[in-house]
């Protein structure tokens, strides 16, 4: 370990002492520890889903809506099929130790995510202190929206054919019996049902309201938040500008590049980086 990050080490383990709250903001790099794909390129994602590659199909085109209209056994084979390993998926010991770390600052922090796969409830996080800012595949939506309303997804595992990679079931909606999709922003989404996360950053939005009128130190760990969709990046960089008080630590093997000087960048993984510093 070379100085510098010996120094930024040092760094960070001081300021997350000193800090009254904990921001935690996660992208897909924060689950590959525990054995889930982040879906880096279409190699990546080929990797997961050789199926799907010889489909000629790519991530972005896969994790559309539309095949839920077209296509709804292809759809539910790749959602069904990661609904079915999300919930089979043990969190890392990266998740029990931001856990133990909030829990010494007394509950005072909160966990804003890209990721859908729900780990940090599953860790044991309050349901209440976190963003799913794209929403969350263990809550399902009619395609139609027929009556603007979201419901958990039972525990029963969707059975999928992987030889043909379709699935055998289809979930349909509760109240008119359409198909059902997950309640995740997609690209290209305009039928995504956004209420489940508005209230959710609400509550976030107070709660970061509330730090910073209160004058605490807030230290932001970011872990595995990549550049290709940069939602969690800009937030973590957004939220370490509102005050000389917040300041951000980017963990991330590869895009650990800082803009401003007072934040740290932690060039390692996340489940590394995270033991590094707390």
């Amino acid at each position: 370990m070379n100085i510098e990050l010996q120094n930024s080490i040092k760094d960070a383990k001081r300021w997350i002492s000193e800090a009254d709250a904990i921001l935690i903001t996660a992208g897909a790099g924060m689950g590959v520890d525990s054995g889930l794909p982040d879906f880096r390129g279409d190699r990546g994602f080929w990797r997961a889903y050789p199926a799907i590659k010889d489909l000629g199909i790519s991530f972005q085109q896969m994790a559309n809506p539309k095949w839920f209209e077209t296509n709804p056994r292809l759809a539910w084979a790749f959602y069904g099929h990661r609904l079915n390993l999300y919930r089979e998926t043990t969190p890392h010991k990266g998740f029990e130790i931001l856990l133990n770390l909030v829990r010494e600052k007394s509950n005072n922090y909160f966990v804003f995510t890209s990721n859908v796969d729900g780990q940090f409830q599953k860790a044991g996080f309050d349901e209440d202190r976190v963003v799913e800012i794209h929403g969350t595949i263990h809550y399902f939506q009619c395609i139609r929206n027929c009556t603007q309303e979201i419901w958990s997804a039972d525990e029963g595992v969707i059975p999928i054919d992987m030889k043909k990679f379709e699935a055998l079931q289809v979930p349909k909606c509760k109240y008119c019996n359409s198909i059902a999709r997950p309640n995740i922003l997609m690209f290209g989404d305009w039928s995504w049902n956004p209420n489940r996360t508005r209230e959710q950053e609400e509550r976030y939005q107070n709660w970061i309201d509330s730090v910073y009128q209160s004058g605490s130190r807030l230290a932001i760990i970011e872990i595995g938040a990549g550049t290709a969709i940069p939602t969690v990046r800009e937030e973590g960089e957004y939220i370490s500008q509102m005050s000389d008080n917040f300041k951000l630590i980017r963990i991330n093997p590869r895009d650990y590049q800082v803009r401003l000087s007072k934040n740290i960048s932690i060039p390692l993984g996340g489940l590394e980086g995270i033991r590094e510093i707390v």
